[in-house]
């Protein structure tokens, strides 16, 4: 009952708020608001588990290598999975895609492998629902192309086709209409230690124009945004952001961090790719004057340069698409990898030779700043240079296990430490 009462306070809150009156009945979710039916069809989407693909991705497996003492398996056959969300009662894993759906990953048993995988509200019209984030009690955030819903109870309602939804950001409003782009249009998200909803916003170019550079730095699509989790109180929290598609709060210092992918076409080694801390709202990370670290860029090199840019904490190898992070807070794995950070590298698209492909570990210091950034796990690029995966985001379970999602093979992998 309990559950039941917060649902529908939230929902009321949302339909009779400022932005009631933007929701898009044609794929329902003014239905869903009123906590009407749809007429959705009760067979829902599934992803077979079994099969030649899931056995084909268990014998790829076999090629990454991990520190002693790790292990790595297939947790989920889930298409073109991206960020992932785990819910904070039950585990259940939400995953976001770069195309129309975002799926639901249960594991019933516990015995830490997928008991089925299905399509989440597939009554909702979804456009690149890449961003998924919980906040502690338990609401579901998804971050589209051009628009943030919020699903209360998500892990509690997700069987059916029709569940509690509501609108926090309306469609078109998330970034300018006439700045909507089929490039870097996927979003990352999370509610921070504030309450506050944090939302990765990347401009479309490679660099932009003088003209478009002021445009995006206004809106917030060169760097991350922040508002109450109504969508009330939006702000520029950090600008000078080329397109990060990963972030996450170290719990300890409750500070910023997120990763950055950097300008193409400059050189297979250059700019570096970027893990950045944030510490306070305001800070410029440098882009467009540079194009990854301290590396200027053709278009701006002659600019004045904002004062008191923030150099990233960690350059990564250039072009190596540095994607979804996660600070590390479960217990399973050694004290070496508490508190510190799991990064993934999607691999590159533009090098002669190509990088990535695989997780990173960044550590530390005491004062809360990077220490040292090592391969975690890696294989995921063949000696011949053929991807097997490409991974994209990383996320805890509540056993401190990890999970890895995979776009490119469409899984998602669990590590687990076993000891040496």
């Amino acid at each position: 009952m309990k559950v039941t009462m917060r649902v529908s306070a939230v929902v009321v809150g949302v339909a009779c708020g400022a932005f009631a009156g933007f929701a898009m009945a044609q794929d329902n979710v003014q239905k869903l608001m009123n906590m009407n039916t749809t007429g959705a069809s009760l067979d829902i989407e599934s992803v077979p588990q079994t099969g030649p693909q899931a056995d084909n991705i268990k014998r790829n497996l076999e090629n990454i290598k991990l520190p002693p003492g790790f292990k790595i398996a297939l947790y989920a056959v889930v298409p073109d999975a991206r960020h992932m969300a785990v819910g904070p009662s039950t585990g259940v894993v939400f995953v976001g895609t770069r195309k129309t759906k975002i799926w639901s990953v249960t594991d019933r048993t516990k015995a830490r492998v997928a008991d089925d995988v299905k399509r989440f509200a597939p009554s909702v019209t979804m456009k690149v629902p890449n961003g998924v984030c919980f906040s502690r009690d338990g609401m579901l955030y998804a971050v589209e192309h051009n628009r943030v819903l919020v699903y209360p109870a998500a892990e509690f309602f997700y069987e059916g086709p029709d569940v509690a939804a509501g609108i926090v950001v309306p469609q078109g409003e998330l970034v300018p209409v006439t700045e909507e782009s089929f490039n870097h249009g996927a979003r990352a998200c999370r509610v921070g230690p504030d309450n506050k909803l944090y939302i990765t916003l990347g401009n479309p170019f490679n660099v932009p124009s003088a003209e478009k550079a002021e445009i995006y730095g206004k809106n917030g699509m060169m760097g991350i945004v922040r508002m109450d989790q109504n969508g009330q109180n939006r702000e520029v929290y950090a600008q000078g952001v080329r397109n990060s598609v990963g972030l996450d709060f170290n719990p300890d210092d409750k500070t910023l961090w997120f990763t950055d992918n950097q300008v193409d076409g400059m050189g297979d080694d250059i700019p570096p790719g970027e893990l950045n801390r944030a510490t306070e709202m305001g800070q410029h990370f440098g882009f467009p004057y540079y194009g990854g670290g301290d590396v200027k860029t053709v278009e701006f090199k002659d600019a004045e340069v904002p004062v008191d840019v923030v150099f990233p904490q960690v350059e990564m190898d250039a072009h190596a698409a540095d994607l979804g992070m996660t600070f590390y807070s479960g217990q399973m794995f050694p004290e070496q990898y508490r508190g510190g950070i799991f990064s993934a590298q999607h691999g590159s698209w533009n090098r002669t030779t190509p990088v990535g492909a695989r997780l990173m570990f960044t550590s530390l210091k005491e004062d809360g700043t990077a220490d040292t950034t090592e391969v975690f796990a890696e294989g995921w690029l063949s000696p011949n240079n053929e991807y097997l995966g490409r991974p994209v985001d990383v996320a805890v379970l509540p056993d401190g296990s990890l999970l890895v999602s995979d776009d490119y093979v469409g899984a998602i992998y669990r590590i687990s430490y076993e000891g040496e």
